[in-house]
C-alpha cells in the first residue's frame, strides 16, 4: 500500500513538472455588432452617394483565435510560439484559414526573444500599443485608416469595410509581414529596442522568356522608452520589392494607391511611426505622427506619399464604462510631385460598457472628411457607427 502510494505521488510529482516546463494556451477574440455606413462626394468630380448596413464583425478588435506557448529550456532560457487566424463570425461558411500571425523562436529572461514566422512589424507594435483607439476597424482614426475593400478609394481615406465588418488593412502602415525574423530587448533603464529583417527572394528562367526575379526585402526598428507614466515609442518600416523580368517597368502605383506590403513591381516603401502618451490617472492622452512614402522603382518622381498627425484621450468614467475620442488631420498625394493633392480631417469616439473584464458591448462613432481643389481626388465625406459585443478569451 505505502508504495502504491508512493508510486501515485512520484508520478504526480513528474507530471507537475512537466506541466510547470510547457504550456499552451487557447486565446481568441469574437466581435460581431451593426454597422451602418455612409459616404458622400462633391467636388468637381463627384462621386456617387452611397450606404449600408448590415450585422458585421470586428469593428471593435479583429475576431481571432489563437495558439501561444512556451516551453522552459533551463537556464532562464525558454522556446515560443504563437499560432494566430482570423475569424469570420458572420460568413455563411466556415472561417477560411487567415494567418495573421506564426511563428517560433527563444526567449531569454532578462535580455530579450528572437522569433522567426510571420509577425506584426516594428512600426505597427508601436502604433498598437500607443493607439488611443486600439487599433479598431471603424472609420476616424487620421493615423490608422481603413483601407475600402475593393481598392478603389483614394490612399488615406477610411472607407467602406469589408462584408464582414471590416478590410483588414490599412493605407498608412503594413500590419504584418511574411519571412521574417525579429529580435526584442527586454527593457533596460526604461529603454528596449526592437528590430527585423524580412527576406523572400526566387529567380525563375524560361528558355522562351527572359530571368523573372522577384525579391522582397525589408527591415525595421523600433525604440521605446518609459518613465514613470510617461511612455515614448518610434519606428520605421523600409520594404523594398525589385522584381526584374517583362512585367516589371510597370509602375508601382495607380489612381487607388498603394497595394501590396511594399507598393508593386519595383517600389521603395518607407514608413515612419512616432507616439507619445502619457496617463494622468483620471484618463489617458495620446500623441501620434505617422507618415508613408511608396517610390516607383523606375521613376524616383513617381510616388505616393501620406502623413498625419491625431491626439486623443482615453478615460474610464466609471469602473464599467470606459470612452475614447480623437481627432486628426494629414494629407495624401499621389503620382508625385506637383500632383493632386488632398487634405483630410477624421476624428473618432466610443464607449465601452463591461459586463465582466472579458465581456463588453460598445458605440463606435466616426468621420473622415476630405477635400482637395483638384479634378482628381474630390471631396470625399464617410461616416460610420457601430453596436456591437466584444468576447475576449
Amino acid at each position: 500500500m505505502k508504495k502504491s502510494l508512493l508510486a501515485v505521488a512520484a508520478l504526480s510529482a513528474i507530471a507537475g513538472a512537466a506541466q510547470a516546463q510547457s504550456s499552451v494556451t487557447i486565446y481568441g477574440v469574437l466581435d460581431v455588432g451593426y454597422v451602418n455606413q455612409k459616404s458622400d462626394g462633391a467636388g468637381r468630380s463627384a462621386r456617387s452617394n452611397a450606404s449600408n448596413s448590415f450585422i458585421g464583425s470586428s469593428a471593435e478588435q479583429t475576431s481571432r483565435l489563437g495558439f501561444r506557448g512556451t516551453e522552459d529550456l533551463g537556464g532562464g532560457m525558454s522556446a515560443i510560439f504563437t499560432v494566430e487566424t482570423g475569424l469570420q463570425p458572420v460568413n455563411n461558411s466556415a472561417s477560411a484559414w487567415n494567418n495573421r500571425q506564426s511563428f517560433v523562436g527563444l526567449k531569454k529572461n532578462g535580455t530579450g526573444q528572437f522569433t522567426l514566422g510571420t509577425m506584426y512589424t516594428p512600426a505597427f507594435q508601436a502604433l498598437s500599443a500607443t493607439d488611443v483607439g486600439q487599433t479598431n476597424n471603424m472609420v476616424g482614426s487620421a493615423v490608422y485608416p481603413q483601407q475600402e475593400p475593393n481598392g478603389n478609394g483614394n490612399p488615406g481615406i477610411a472607407g467602406f469595410a469589408g462584408s464582414d465588418g471590416t478590410s483588414g488593412t490599412s493605407n498608412a502602415i503594413t500590419v504584418r509581414t511574411t519571412n521574417t525574423i525579429q529580435a526584442q530587448s527586454d527593457k533596460f533603464a526604461g529603454f528596449s529596442l526592437g528590430a527585423m529583417y524580412t527576406q523572400n527572394g526566387s529567380t525563375v528562367t524560361n528558355t522562351n522568356t527572359a530571368s523573372v526575379t522577384n525579391n522582397w526585402t525589408g527591415w525595421g526598428l523600433k525604440a521605446d522608452y518609459t518613465w514613470q507614466k510617461l511612455y515614448v515609442v518610434a519606428a520605421v518600416n523600409r520594404l523594398k520589392s525589385n522584381n526584374t523580368g517583362p512585367a516589371a517597368n510597370n509602375l508601382p502605383i495607380n489612381a487607388a494607391g498603394w497595394t501590396g506590403a511594399s507598393g508593386g513591381l519595383q517600389s521603395q516603401d518607407n514608413q515612419v511611426y512616432g507616439a507619445a502618451t502619457y496617463d494622468f490617472g483620471i484618463l489617458k492622452a495620446y500623441l501620434q505622427y505617422i507618415n508613408r512614402k511608396v517610390e516607383s522603382g523606375v521613376n524616383a518622381n513617381f510616388y505616393a506619399k501620406r502623413s498625419a498627425q491625431q491626439i486623443g484621450v482615453r478615460s474610464y468614467i466609471t469602473p464599467t464604462i470606459e470612452g475614447w475620442a480623437n481627432i486628426g488631420n494629414g494629407s495624401h498625394t499621389t503620382f508625385g510631385a506637383g500632383q493632386p493633392k488632398a487634405n483630410f480631417v477624421a476624428w473618432q469616439a466610443g464607449l465601452n460598457y463591461y459586463l465582466s473584464k472579458r465581456t463588453n458591448v460598445y458605440g463606435i462613432y466616426g468621420t473622415n472628411n476630405m477635400s482637395s481643389a483638384q479634378p482628381v481626388n474630390p471631396a470625399l465625406n464617410v461616416s460610420s457607427f457601430a453596436v456591437g459585443v466584444r468576447h475576449t478569451f
